[in-house]
C-alpha cells in the first residue's frame, strides 16, 4: 500500500532558536510586539511503500531518527495517510 507521510521537525524547548529569534525581533521592529517566542521548524512529506500503517509508521520513525532529524536537539511529529 502506499502512504504520505508529513513530518514536522522542530527545535526542542530550551535550544536557542536563532532563525526564530531573528524572525521575532524583525516583527518587533516593524510594529508586531504582540507576536512573541517565534519559532521556526521544517516540514518533510514523503510517500511510504509498506504493508500497513504500522509499518509504515515505524519506516518513518527509524528514517527520522537516522536521518532526517537530529533527535538530540530536534523533536519530530509524524503524521501519515493512506494515499
Amino acid at each position: 500500500m502506499k502512504y504520505f507521510a508529513h513530518i514536522k521537525i522542530m527545535l526542542k524547548r530550551g535550544i536557542l532558536d536563532v532563525q526564530g529569534k531573528t524572525v521575532e525581533n524583525s516583527l518587533h521592529s516593524i510594529e508586531f510586539q504582540n507576536l512573541t517566542n517565534v519559532r521556526i521548524g521544517k516540514n518533510v512529506e514523503l510517500e511510504v511503500d509498506a504493508e500497513n500503517y504500522d509499518q509504515a509508521m515505524k519506516l518513518v520513525d527509524s528514517a527520522c531518527s537516522k536521518l532526517i532529524a537530529n533527535p538530540i536537539i530536534e523533536d519530530y511529529h509524524i503524521s501519515i495517510t493512506e494515499q
